[in-house]
């Protein structure tokens, strides 16, 4: 046996005794056993071998990948039909989390993201609107840290594509004096390069508040496409690091805005599923429930969820509108594979460069599939990021029309209620909403160097929360206490690290709320209510689907998440949305001449 896999097999060999079952435990003897193999191999083993096993000892890189509105159930490895096999190789040879979650809408997710923070506690509860208060001012506050900035002190370099949506100084493209500062952009967080953008949605083909680095630029090339353009400089962040910093480790940050709304794809990459949704959404439902159970994904007493009440069923739907809901089903698909080659892409420059065994890669999307019915509404100003003209000067259709198909640049259009109800299978409500349709998440681990299992699934319950404290864990980072005079809010997330291993998370329980909606997860119990409606008890183990309402069965069961839920909730800066503050803010609206006059 080789010294790097005798490591391996001695660690756990450590790490799964009874005596070490607690998360406590773990960690104490994870730096305790690698030593003691490491020093062995050091002893016993050829130069070479030593090397190799040195090697494996080092901090991984680290990757988090992120779709954007991308319900539960659509690629894949978690029983959809959208082909995702560059994912599908990942979780292959790697984890699936069958129990993670986000928190259930765009922006707030990325800051519980980066922070390992309940979103109110690092300044964003709810999105880019400024309210005075501390828990919702539209900025990331100085009291949280990045993950970049956490990785810096450990020798990490960090390098983030993609979608930014923490701040609300937007202030160069929309020509408000007061949100002009760029202390929030990725360069002051923590990052040493960055492309993206800063603002939420916009046109795949022209996206708005396109910036490199803290320099606003403009889309180049005829063929441009942001899902693609986010892809191709990751890999070269990868690439040029390989070349200035070989021997030292890197944190990347993907920020996908696909498959969020507008339905952009190019016409070569909708043709390829053409035909794929004719027989409409009830069935789609039905056949991912089926290839979810036979995953393993969902148990078969979870039951599959009523289709949403303001949905008809596919055979109430007029020939029309039918050619036109296919259409967008169609786009959406082709967004995400899109989205899959792109990652592919990603991968292989990490295998060309000898970098795939000892990265650790995250793949999750930021909230559930979106019902969200764009409207046209020709008395009100367009927001940012809603081109009126595309960059060639053709004009815009804003809103669901049935009578022109998504997909090109003259377009801006979301897949409706029914395509959400079906990529979030087989839970109930969507994006916004904290019942299990809003909020869960696939997550996808590969690290080769990490971990030995392969293709396995983990049930463990886990929160964006846990992906700072796990990077923190696995960089070997010290994650500070005060930084600049500024005291740092303590992490709230535990590190995924046991989960690899199958051991269990330590924890009291995981909380959410967004919008009124408000949830506690405790173990196997779920407590939890659509604002303004009343709260609703559900056992998880038995009924993930939330069909079975316990509450007037378990009403001490009730009594104490509630309680528990509201010393969360004072804790966290969390206000009841019926007693939010008017906001000092709103944004500014989007008017074509402004852009034109930004090109």
């Amino acid at each position: 046996m080789e010294g790097g896999e005798s490591l391996d097999y001695d660690s756990r060999l450590l790490l799964n005794s009874n005596f070490f079952h607690s998360t406590e435990g773990y960690h104490s003897m994870r730096k305790f056993s690698i030593g003691i193999c490491f020093l062995a191999c050091t002893l016993l083993l050829l130069p070479q071998e030593v090397a190799r096993a040195k090697e494996k000892t080092s901090p991984p890189n680290i990757i988090i990948m992120m779709a954007d509105d991308m319900g539960f159930s659509d690629i894949g490895c978690y029983g959809g039909e959208i082909k995702t096999p560059n994912l599908n190789r990942l979780a292959d040879g790697g984890l699936r989390f069958t129990q993670f979650y986000n928190t259930g809408r765009c922006c707030p997710t990325r800051a519980s993201l980066l922070t390992g923070l309940y979103p109110h506690q690092a300044g964003i509860g709810h999105m880019m609107s400024d309210f005075g208060v501390p828990g919702y001012r539209g900025d990331l506050n100085r009291n949280c840290q990045t993950i970049a900035e956490v990785l810096k002190p450990a020798g990490y370099h960090t390098y983030m594509s993609g979608k930014w949506h923490v701040t609300k100084q937007v202030g160069h493209w929309t020509g408000e004096e007061e949100k002009q500062s760029k202390h929030n952009f990725p360069l002051q967080r923590g990052f040493d390069k960055f492309y993206g953008t800063i603002h939420g949605a916009g046109s795949f083909y022209d996206p708005a508040t396109l910036s490199r680095g803290n320099r606003p630029i403009e889309p180049s090339g005829e063929d441009y496409f942001y899902t693609d353009a986010i892809s191709r400089e990751a890999s070269r962040f990868i690439q040029q690091h390989t070349r200035q910093a070989e021997d030292e480790p890197f944190f990347l940050y993907v920020a996908y805005t696909s498959p969020h709304w507008p339905l952009h794809a190019m016409s070569e990459d909708i043709e390829k599923v053409k035909g794929r949704y004719d027989q409409g959404w009830d069935a789609l439902r039905a056949e991912r429930y089926q290839r979810m159970i036979e995953m393993g994904i969902v148990h078969p007493e979870w039951n599959l969820t009523e289709r949403d009440k303001n949905v008809p069923t596919w055979e109430e739907v007029s020939s029309e509108e039918k050619a036109w809901f296919i259409r967008c089903m169609e786009v959406y698909a082709a967004q995400i594979e899109v989205m899959d080659r792109g990652i592919g892409k990603i991968v292989n420059t990490l295998k060309k460069n000898d970098l795939l065994e000892n990265t650790l890669i995250f793949f999750l999307a930021d909230n559930g599939g979106c019902a969200e019915v764009l409207k046209s509404n020709p008395n009100k100003s367009l927001p940012l990021h809603v081109p009126t003209k595309t960059r060639s000067g053709e004009a815009v259709s804003y809103g669901n029309d049935p009578s022109i198909m998504p997909g090109p640049a003259t377009t801006y259009q979301s897949y409706g209620i029914g395509w959400a109800n079906s990529s979030n299978t087989p839970f109930r409500l969507y994006k916004h909403y904290v019942h299990e349709g809003g909020i869960s998440t696939p997550l996808i681990v590969h690290w080769p160097a990490g971990f030995s299992a392969k293709g396995e699934l983990r049930s463990e319950p886990g929160h964006l929360i846990d992906l700072m404290a796990t990077c923190v864990d696995v960089a070997d980072a010290d994650y500070p206490s005060e930084v600049k005079g500024k005291k740092i809010t303590p992490l709230e997330g535990v590190s995924l690290a046991p989960a690899f291993e199958a051991q269990p998370l330590e924890r009291e329980a995981i909380y959410f709320e967004h919008e009124g909606n408000r949830a506690v997860r405790q173990g196997k119990w779920k407590l939890v209510s659509r604002n303004p409606g009343p709260w609703e008890l559900y056992d998880i183990k038995a009924d993930r689907s939330e069909t079975n309402n316990l509450v007037e069965e378990q009403p001490e069961k009730a009594k104490e998440l509630e309680a528990m839920y509201e010393a969360w909730a004072k804790r966290a800066h969390v206000i009841p949305k019926s007693e939010w503050p008017r906001k000092n803010s709103n944004p500014k609206k989007n008017s074509n001449k402004k852009k034109t006059a930004m090109k």
